[in-house]
């Protein structure tokens, strides 16, 4: 099994995750999608990462279809629960994960361009959509361990994945500010042994 991605992509690194935490032997082919020589497209028509690369040949891209895929061929150890609207609670909240990755992401590339060419409007937009998202986990956890009441599971890997992208390059966000029980969460999640071996790099 091969996984093709960039290590400091929170999408990518929720698969590696769920990988490590499955057991599961595979590959790091490094590929940057921003670079010229990147062979995303090669795999996936969008161009985007993650991609898995079973050992059957099968191709699998978007990192909710790559752990659905998972789930389904190994699922010896489950982080989807069996009960379908378990399932669907489970895939909503990883979906809002997701969300506020990719609002972040949003602002992230929209302040690297130079300053008279940013759009602060888009931006506030972004802030907007990326704090409702924190604020809907926060709201969802409450006393619990993890984010659904089934236990740890694959919303969980994407949140930590996510925060874990916020720490590294959103610095300044200040995310825990009002979100204790959310922050509790991420320190729970970075301690696990599978969230230690995906740190992404110091620099990147």
């Amino acid at each position: 099994m091969q996984l093709i991605g960039s290590y400091t992509s929170p999408f990518v690194r929720k698969i590696r995750i769920l990988l490590e935490e499955k057991g599961l032997p595979f590959s790091f082919l490094e590929d940057i999608p921003w670079n010229a020589d990147t062979r995303a497209s090669d795999f996936n028509p969008l161009g985007k990462v993650p991609i898995l690369i079973d050992e059957d040949g099968s191709t699998w891209y978007d990192s909710p279809v790559i752990a659905e895929y998972l789930e389904a061929k190994h699922s010896k150890k489950r982080f989807i629960p069996l009960n379908p609207i378990a399932a669907v609670q489970v895939r909503q909240l990883e979906a809002l994960a997701d969300g506020v990755t990719e609002a972040g992401i949003a602002i992230f590339l929209e302040k690297k361009r130079d300053l008279n060419q940013q759009n602060p409007g888009w931006i506030t937009r972004q802030q907007g959509k990326l704090s409702n998202g924190l604020d809907t986990l926060e709201k969802t956890i409450g006393e619990r361990v993890f984010l659904h009441v089934d236990g740890y599971s694959v919303a969980d890997i994407a949140a930590g994945a996510s925060l874990g992208w916020l720490d590294f390059r959103l610095p300044g966000l200040s995310w825990r500010e009002g979100r204790p029980r959310l922050a509790e969460l991420a320190e729970r999640l970075f301690a696990m042994p599978a969230f230690q071996s995906t740190m992404p790099p110091a620099t990147g």
